[in-house]
């Protein structure tokens, strides 16, 4: 992805597309009445989204905790303890979650301490504990916020491991095999969670529209360039081809919106509320323990009886550990009423728009000027109608009021 581009929540599916797209199959574009994929079958129509500004339910702010050179997993030693930092994933916290807690309990293991303190409960610290409990740890979050208060419960949800990520002089031979191996085992770990009570993890169906040919850039917007955002390294196109169904173009008579370019992506999707709650009972039940503790230096940690600890404090390490490497990266999301019977996902490009459909509600996304060095969490009421109103018109409504 190239800077000032809007990427959105579903910027995986955007890179699942390549800059080579796969030609169609005669089954995918042959059946006038039909849609791509489905030679046997004519799918339903699509459901319209209500897309109105009286459904917007709530409209949730956070920052990604973006370093240029990508998360900082590492340890070291501070007095009498270990600390082991596993911050700023950028916007792919949930989707490297599994395969970023894999390492830090790694370096962990090392100091053969049989207890563990987990400092944040967001989704890199929650997920961190259970892969630790799986190792035979005994485990305790210390965190000031738990679920849904924490940033991470404010995501999109969709599986994006390289979305504001790092950015391209960072993206080394040996930072991208770090990179695909935390999101391989991601990926694996969150096909064993497809079809739970719940539905914590779903794969759904997605359409990337354009006004131009997917093979032409898309204009940069004027921005001013102290707030210029970084070339973000193009990673999963290159190196997880394998992981996703490919995408495929339709024609016009293939899908309803009204625009001359379409293609139909599958993505991966987390039902965050669900997800959640999931990991929490699962941590509890393994004998994990929770403590509200708000740390306001890192000297705070010598008073913890656990020896080794491991600091998933996601942005909240720029102030705890001065740490100016992390760079807050704006984001909102305006929720509407859930419609269950809406299962896909939308993203206009050059329009700044992406749509997530959830079990929780339709999560509508636009980027805002200067979101970039943003650590505002101020609501933008006026974006996130905007944002209603354009995807309103792709249903044939001019107003959403």
């Amino acid at each position: 992805m190239q800077r000032r581009r809007f990427i959105g929540g579903t910027g995986a599916a955007l890179a699942a597309m390549g800059a080579r797209p796969a030609p169609a199959s005669p089954a995918e574009t042959s059946s006038p009445g039909g849609s791509a994929g489905a030679p046997f079958a004519t799918p339903a129509p699509l459901v319209p989204m209500q897309a109105r500004i009286d459904r917007i339910v709530e409209i949730m702010v956070c920052t990604r905790p973006f370093r240029a050179a990508g998360p900082r997993i590492e340890a070291q030693q501070w007095g009498r303890q270990t600390v082991v930092h596993n911050y700023g994933h950028g916007g792919s916290g949930w989707s490297l979650s599994w395969g970023s807690a894999r390492l830090a309990v790694e370096l962990a293991l090392t100091t053969r301490e049989k207890r563990l303190a987990v400092i944040g409960c967001g989704a890199i610290g929650l997920t961190t504990a259970r892969v630790a409990q799986r190792a035979g740890l005994r485990v305790r979050i210390y965190s000031r916020e738990l679920p849904p208060q924490v940033r991470s419960s404010m995501a999109t949800g969709v599986w994006s491991p390289s979305s504001r990520l790092c950015d391209e002089a960072h993206a080394t031979p040996a930072f991208r095999r770090q990179w695909e191996t935390m999101a391989r085992d991601s990926h694996q770990m969150y096909q064993h969670l497809l079809g739970l009570p719940g539905e914590p993890v779903e794969w759904r169906e997605g359409y990337v529209l354009s006004d131009i040919p997917f093979g032409l850039p898309l204009p940069e917007p004027a921005q001013p360039e102290a707030s210029a955002e970084p070339d973000y390294a193009d990673l999963e196109g290159e190196l997880l081809g394998d992981l996703r169904p490919r995408s495929v173009p339709l024609a016009p008579h293939q899908h309803p919106f009204p625009v001359p370019f379409a293609r139909r992506y599958t993505q991966m999707v987390f039902n965050l509320p669900a997800y959640s709650q999931l990991l929490m009972n699962e941590f509890m039940r393994d004998g994990g323990e929770i403590v509200h503790r708000d740390f306001e230096s890192p000297r705070q940690f010598a008073g913890l009886s656990e020896r080794t600890l491991v600091n998933a404090t996601g942005y909240g390490a720029r102030a705890l550990l001065g740490d100016e490497s992390l760079v807050p990266v704006r984001g909102q999301i305006a929720r509407l009423v859930p419609q269950p019977d809406v299962r896909y996902g939308i993203t206009w490009r050059g329009h700044n728009l992406s749509v997530v459909s959830r079990r929780d509600g339709l999560l509508v996304q636009a980027q805002g000027d200067g979101d970039f060095g943003n650590e505002s969490v101020a609501p933008d009421r006026a974006l996130a109608e905007a944002a209603v109103r354009r995807l309103a018109g792709l249903f044939g409504r001019g107003s959403a009021a």
